[in-house]
């Protein structure tokens, strides 16, 4: 069984050094490729304020954490909910700093420790489309997921949209995922493609008629001109 899980985090700034700290944390799961429809989603108490920038993004006020748990009363339901999962983040660096200081100020290993490996998604779109914008935003428009709902970020929005993206960024050319749950691709729903050889097939050459042939030449010759008698095909055919 192929077990992911992806996981998003807001914060109350960019720096878990200068003592920010997660104020949301938002996971979904998919099995063998499947949305299992298991999630773990909760608010965070940070003790301390948001910086106003980060209010913007989230929209998470210092009024509505005050109640919220601390990140210590939750720890242990998180990591149990994590184990043996590979877990998919997008700019991984980022929450997983954050997510190693929480572990820290309660004594507990490194987040990597607890999990089965961590894959960044932003480094995998970086490689698929590299030169692009590829932020969360920008890859739902490239591959068509639909994100009219994320006016502001959220965790859990955040993480299924991740997960979309990554099943559009990983559907390759050796499977085909289908959604119907039937049994025709077995439990997991793939369908294995089997490779073809084309180089044993003997491909049909169709000759050009008369017309084709007499406005092919006269556009070789055009160039020829236009070129001063220098083109490579004159000279391999002499």
């Amino acid at each position: 069984m192929s077990r992911q899980v992806f996981l998003d985090t807001e914060t109350t700034g960019l720096s878990p050094e200068n003592g920010d700290r997660i104020i949301e944390i938002g996971c979904v799961e998919l099995v063998n490729r499947r949305y299992s429809e298991r999630h773990f989603h909760v608010y965070l108490n940070p003790e301390r304020k948001n910086h106003e920038d980060a209010v913007k993004v989230h929209g998470l006020t210092d009024e509505f954490l005050a109640d919220k748990p601390k990140f210590a009363a939750i720890a242990d339901e998180l990591l149990a909910w994590l184990e043996g999962a590979e877990i998919i983040i997008h700019n991984a660096a980022f929450d997983v700093a954050f997510l190693d200081a929480e572990l820290e100020r309660i004594g507990r290993k490194p987040f990597r420790e607890h999990v089965a490996g961590v894959a960044d998604s932003l480094v995998m779109a970086r490689e698929m489309f590299p030169g692009k914008s590829n932020s969360l935003d920008a890859l739902c428009k490239r591959l068509e997921v639909d994100n009219s709902n994320r006016t502001l970020h959220g965790a859990l929005l955040d993480a299924g949209l991740l997960a979309e993206v990554y099943l559009r960024m990983t559907r390759g050319q050796d499977s085909l995922v289908i959604d119907a749950g039937g049994d025709a691709g077995g439990a997991s729903g793939v369908i294995e493609v089997v490779r073809v050889d084309f180089s044993a097939f003997a491909l049909p050459v169709i000759e050009p008629v008369a017309e084709e042939a007499a406005a092919h030449e006269a556009l070789l010759a055009e160039l020829d001109k236009a070129s001063g008698g220098k083109t490579i095909w004159r000279s391999l055919v002499a």
